[in-house]
């Protein structure tokens, strides 16, 4: 059983979802996942996103280490209905509301986002059947959505290609565990226009 592995609500048992129709992230993975996130900094007071969110377990985990908001978008019900149940772990054991579950597809999801909202962490688990320009347009919806520093991890089986990046996101590191693969980006900073020196002279 997958559990909850630190903070507030650490050691709290995770309600999974019913058969198969997630792909749930090992706390092996968790794990590492979480250890690297600690090392970056980007959890405490983070606005964290949890797209595909199947349980919850990724989003719910930073809520209780600290995030400031935790976003659960997950479109089908009864994988909604057990992210709600775990949010509500959290909540309970934060003291406040902060986790919120939205049921939702993630296209319109992040198509409705008011244009000031920015996440600082995000959680990419698309299910396998999703291919590769799929995941690549997701990820240039929520590219403006994504403040300064913000980290974007996505998670996919170890066999599938590399996401393409879009225009504004670029990968930094990346991490295989078994059978899984975690691709970490961040926003992408233009290049520098530098003066021609001709046309100051």
């Amino acid at each position: 059983m997958s559990r909850i592995i630190a903070g507030a609500a650490g050691g709290t048992p995770l309600v999974s979802v019913p058969g198969s129709l997630t792909r749930p992230t090992t706390d092996r993975v968790k794990e590492a996942l979480f250890s690297r996130l600690d090392a970056f900094g980007v959890i405490a007071d983070a606005r964290v996103l949890d797209l595909y969110a199947g349980s919850g377990a990724l989003g719910v985990e930073s809520g209780s280490r600290g995030a400031s908001s935790v976003d659960l978008v997950e479109s089908d019900g009864k994988a909604s209905s057990v992210c709600q149940r775990n949010a509500d772990l959290v909540n309970g054991a934060v003291g406040r509301k902060a986790v919120t579950v939205h049921r939702s597809r993630v296209e319109p999801f992040l198509e409705r986002t008011a244009e000031d909202t920015h996440w600082d962490l995000v959680f990419l688990d698309p299910p396998y059947p999703l291919d590769e320009v799929a995941v690549s347009a997701v990820l240039a919806k929520l590219a403006p959505h994504l403040a300064p520093s913000a980290v974007v991890v996505v998670e996919r089986s170890s066999r599938s290609p590399e996401p393409g990046w879009p225009a504004g996101l670029e990968r930094f590191a990346e991490r295989k565990y078994g059978e899984t693969k975690l691709w970490f980006a961040e926003p992408s900073v233009p290049d520098a226009i530098v003066p021609c020196v001709e046309a100051m002279a």
